[in-house]
């Protein structure tokens, strides 16, 4: 972090404060409405100490019993997360995990207000403002975009944002096709699950940054889109040399104990970190050597 400082979106690439193209490498935690066990400094700490990631994702449950049902209590995990993200010198990524933020804009833009507001002079705060739209046509999502982007910049935080593609942050093509003009440090959201997404969506990605938009891989699964079955390593691979050859940072989905193929942990694996080998699923196995290269 003390290296890297503010990211900057430079063309196609995240670059640091030097002007020199950085990836970030880290873990996604769960809904946390339903993962809130792992929203701790331990966990971060661990993940830091132990996995060596530059980057932890906070996925901040809208619906489902998320923010728009708790938003005190979400908020609170959230900033449990981001402070001890600060205090350990990694990078972290507030993300708005939202099907339907066209449909919630007024409190998309109350939440980022006030995040921008917190952390304007914290470069190592990412703010990723729609997880993924599934209906949503980019011009929606354009919109929302840039309504939202328009309070974080008036907030005065000059933070890097992620936003959001079609179709599950597939729809890159869409994005490079009529990207956000109006305001910088701007990159967009690719997700893949390596069992259901292949070479098709490297070509489109590819396609996308050569049309000179930025990408982060904010989430993406070693297995199938459901997140289990089909844990296909050999595919996660020919992914993770896709980003490392284009410097794309990525957070894995996700750490977590849930019983599927997903996850990072086995069922009932500690709350607080410091997992020893038996704790780790095969996912979390080849995440961990790969956060560790």
């Amino acid at each position: 972090m003390a290296t890297n400082g503010q990211l900057k979106v430079v063309g196609n690439q995240i670059q640091n404060q030097n002007g020199v193209a950085v990836q970030l490498k880290g873990m996604s935690l769960f809904w946390s409405q339903w993962g809130s066990a792992f929203y701790n400094a331990s966990v971060v700490n661990s993940l830091a100490d132990n996995w060596k990631v530059t980057v932890v994702r906070a996925a901040m449950a809208v619906e489902e019993g998320g923010y728009l049902t708790n938003p005190a209590a979400e908020k609170a995990r959230v900033k449990t997360v981001v402070d001890a993200a600060i205090a350990k010198g990694i990078y972290v990524i507030i993300d708005w995990h939202d099907h339907s933020a066209t449909q919630h804009t007024a409190q998309s833009k109350a939440f980022f207000t006030e995040m921008a507001q917190l952390y304007k002079n914290t470069p190592n705060v990412i703010f990723e403002i729609f997880n993924e739209p599934d209906n949503e046509s980019w011009s929606e999502v354009r919109a929302y975009a840039v309504e939202i982007i328009g309070a974080i910049r008036g907030a005065g935080a000059p933070n890097l944002v992620v936003v959001g593609t079609p179709t599950w942050s597939q729809g890159v093509d869409a994005a490079a096709s009529n990207p956000i003009t109006q305001y910088p440090n701007v990159a967009y959201t690719l997700h893949f699950y390596a069992g259901t997404h292949g070479q098709w969506l490297r070509d489109r990605a590819a396609a996308a940054l050569s049309r000179g938009i930025a990408l982060f891989v904010t989430e993406f699964g070693t297995c199938d889109a459901s997140g289990n079955g089909n844990l296909n390593l050999n595919e996660s691979q020919l992914w993770i040399d896709f980003m490392n050859s284009r410097k794309l940072s990525w957070a894995n989905w996700s750490l977590h104990d849930k019983p599927e193929t997903a996850s990072a942990l086995v069922p009932g694996a500690s709350t607080t970190g410091n997992w020893p080998t038996s704790a780790l699923t095969p996912s979390g196995t080849f995440i961990k050597q790969k956060l560790s290269q």
